[in-house]
């Protein structure tokens, strides 16, 4: 199960993401709760504070793929990593100081949306240089858990900290944490990097990616799939900041233990898919099945009753998205040519991420005019929706003998 961590780079590698994951989800546990502070509980607010965080992802995240294809993908992320914890620091400090405002957060969270842009899919393409392509289903869970086990960790520490000392120290902390990271990259040994054939630089490398991704139909149904549930059903930390404080009247320690709940179950699943990541399998059809899975359970815990059968729903739908999100991102990596890992991942982050400030306006909204409830199961009902569909459209490219059967 642990089998990637024989790799130097990658223990390297994950003990920093550990500190550094932690790290920022506190921030982001504190952001939240500090622009709904700051806007007087408005959901419409937080949902802008999203949607700016990820606005650079149309903008910079076909590029950043292109320079993952083309450069020392270690040495974009010790930048950018390095970036991101100078904006925790840059909030932190406007926070303890008492001068943040509103268009301050909004600011910093284009700032590090720009940044962030850039780092995913240098950093998911990354990883099979760390370990190889035997290896990178394994590494994928294990990345999974890491991010996860933060995700349980982070959030709690944070509501704690908020009520403890305040939002600002928690934005401070995260800054600190990043330092983690970027010495687990500046420590490795580059000869034992897999490292796949650099691409010259040469016009119409972005186009060629795209037209790569369109003449593969499972990858189209992918990455279509992926926009779907990442845009309207993945909305977690807004929905549930709302959630906590305006349906069930909790304060921030309340709103971290839903996300904690929701953490327990990503790290459920991200626990099983590494287990699972050396039997044999077809990787698309436990995509579909954790898709149409979540999509179902996410509606039924948007109509749960109290605050504790609300949380305790948060667990299988972990489980579910996380059995989709490893098995969506193991299916892309392992199916392209290593010369084209860097531009497939970022149009994959592109439609993973870019769809997030059309979901959370649109998250926003809902909650604004129908109520906090309805972003969770119109959310779940179009992600069991595309699951389906995807579910046909696989069916009849196979019929058509566009793809051949996956084992």
């Amino acid at each position: 199960m642990f089998r990637s961590l024989r790799e130097r780079n990658y223990r390297y590698y994950a003990s920093g993401q550990v500190v550094s994951l932690t790290g920022t989800w506190m921030q982001r546990a504190a952001q939240d709760w500090l622009v709904l502070e700051l806007s007087g509980g408005s959901p419409a607010a937080l949902g802008l504070a999203v949607a700016l965080q990820f606005l650079p992802t149309l903008a910079l995240t076909l590029w950043a793929g292109v320079f993952a294809d083309r450069f020392d993908k270690r040495k974009i992320l010790i930048v950018t990593q390095s970036a991101l914890g100078l904006c925790g620091f840059a909030l932190g400090t406007l926070d303890v100081t008492g001068i943040v405002a509103l268009w301050h957060v909004y600011v910093l969270c284009f700032v590090l949306g720009c940044f962030s842009a850039v780092d995913a899919p240098v950093r998911q393409s990354f990883v099979v240089e760390m370990v190889g392509p035997a290896q990178l289903t394994n590494a994928v869970a294990l990345n999974s858990m890491t991010f996860n086990l933060a995700r349980i960790v982070g959030p709690a520490i944070a509501g704690l900290a908020i009520t403890a000392v305040g939002t600002g120290w928690v934005f401070l902390a995260n800054g600190l944490s990043s330092v983690a990271v970027v010495a687990g990259l500046l420590l490795m040994d580059t000869a034992l990097l897999h490292r796949a054939r650099a691409v010259g630089k040469e016009r119409g490398q972005l186009r060629a990616g795209l037209r790569y991704v369109r003449g593969r139909p499972d990858l189209v149904v992918v990455m279509v799939l992926m926009f779907c549930v990442g845009t309207f059903g993945m909305n977690f930390e807004n929905t549930f900041a709302v959630m906590a404080r305006n349906v069930f009247g909790r304060d921030a320690d309340g709103y971290g233990i839903l996300i904690t709940m929701l953490a327990v179950g990503t790290l459920t699943g991200a626990t099983l898919a590494a287990r699972r990541s050396g039997k044999p399998g077809s990787r698309l059809r436990l995509m579909l099945i954790g898709a149409g899975v979540f999509g179902a359970l996410e509606a039924v815990a948007g109509l749960m009753p109290t605050y504790w059968l609300f949380a305790g729903c948060l667990v299988p739908v972990g489980v579910a998205v996380m059995t989709f999100t490893t098995s969506a991102n193991s299916t892309v990596q392992l199916a392209v040519e290593p010369t084209m890992r860097g531009r497939v991942m970022g149009l994959y982050m592109l439609l993973f991420m870019g769809g997030k400030p059309l979901g959370g306006l649109a998250s926003g909204w809902l909650a604004e005019v129908f109520g906090p409830r309805w972003p969770l199961v119109l959310g779940g009902l179009l992600s069991l929706a595309a699951a389906v569909g995807g579910a046909v459209a696989l069916s009849q490219q196979r019929k058509k003998g566009l793809i051949q059967p996956q084992g």
